[in-house]
């Protein structure tokens, strides 16, 4: 029985995909990258946790980065290169304590902070009354506020430097008002040497108007008024003002432009913070002048904290390498059996 061909093919389309910038159009300065992963086995949490540090240093990063267990340090930095890609945040987990590196790429220096203490994103929402995550929040890269950290010692500026430049620099003259939308801030103890990571949202809200006027004004829908006699009962129920107005009037700024329908140039604003996770306490522990390798600048331990880390993680390249040549031989029996 003869078979007819289709003729009739349907054309090739490649999806259309949006490369993000390298360079930011502003400041012409290159925009920072990062790479957000784990080296070993993690419980569950700290899964958790990579992902909210993968969401927090949004748009920039890599948030499904796939993960093998095969896959070692060169392999992420053979593909940081062409990504342009230039920090790395490592978590790890050792029978003591969890550890958090941050690396500069390719040739260092490298941040080891021990993690004493630390809350998942989901965890501090489930602490408040009314969390809060619109979706354009991560639409735009945090800023960073560093407290403390001005003490003059070489390791707390190399702290300093490090976390600056994982973020993408900001020119006040230009910047908009309405991308400032995040804070990542770090508080550095002198008396504990603890330092505070904290991740908060950004809210404006105009002085001297009452809740219910703003969502009348943001959503523009007509409110439901059967219960009330007469439309001024709408604007002076439960108090007019009394809903927004905060108690520290540090808090109040004049915008340059107008941000929103309720945030006016011509009004005062109140600048609101709300935490979004995550929350973690660190400890510096190890300042590398390599990428996870090189002299030792600082040990908060000394010598001995120094070659123990470097004890594990050869122990952990040998137990990769071991994974590696079982993995061969399993595939070199299966080609003999077939």
């Amino acid at each position: 029985m003869a078979r007819f061909r289709n003729n009739k093919r349907t054309p090739f389309v490649r999806p259309i995909t949006r490369k993000q910038p390298t360079v930011d159009h502003v400041t012409g300065d290159k925009i920072p990258k990062s790479f957000v992963f784990c080296r070993g086995k993690l419980p569950g949490p700290l899964r958790h946790l990579e992902m909210d540090l993968r969401k927090l240093m949004l748009p920039y990063t890599a948030l499904k980065l796939k993960e093998k267990k095969r896959n070692n340090l060169k392999d992420f930095l053979n593909v940081a290169g062409p990504m342009g890609v230039t920090h790395f945040l490592i978590l790890s987990k050792t029978e003591t304590a969890p550890y958090l590196r941050v690396a500069r790429t390719p040739q260092g220096p490298t941040l080891t902070f021990k993690i004493l203490e630390y809350a998942l994103a989901t965890d501090i929402a489930r602490s408040q009354v009314r969390p809060r995550c619109p979706k354009d929040l991560f639409k735009n890269p945090p800023l960073i506020v560093l407290s403390g950290f001005g003490t003059g010692e070489q390791h707390l500026k190399l702290t300093t430097i490090m976390f600056q430049n994982i973020f993408p620099a900001i020119d006040i003259n230009n910047v908009k008002v309405s991308t400032c939308q995040r804070i990542v801030l770090l508080n550095y103890n002198k008396e504990t040497k603890l330092i505070d990571f904290r991740h908060y949202s950004v809210r404006l809200q105009p002085v001297g108007v009452s809740r219910r006027i703003r969502k009348f004004v943001q959503n523009r829908q007509m409110p439901n008024l059967k219960n009330l006699q007469d439309v001024s009962d709408f604007l002076t129920k439960a108090g007019y003002g009394s809903e927004s107005e905060p108690d520290d009037e540090a808090s109040h700024v004049n915008l340059p432009t107008d941000v929103s329908r309720v945030n006016r140039a011509s009004n005062k604003s109140a600048v609101k913070l709300q935490e979004i996770g995550p929350r973690m306490t660190l400890q510096l522990m190890k300042v590398e002048e390599g990428l996870c390798n090189g002299a030792v600048i600082f040990s908060e331990s000394g010598n001995y904290a120094a070659s123990k880390d470097q004890e594990t993680e050869q122990e952990e390249e040998d137990n990769e390498v071991e994974e590696e040549d079982n993995n061969e031989d399993d595939e070199e029996q299966d080609e003999d059996e077939d």
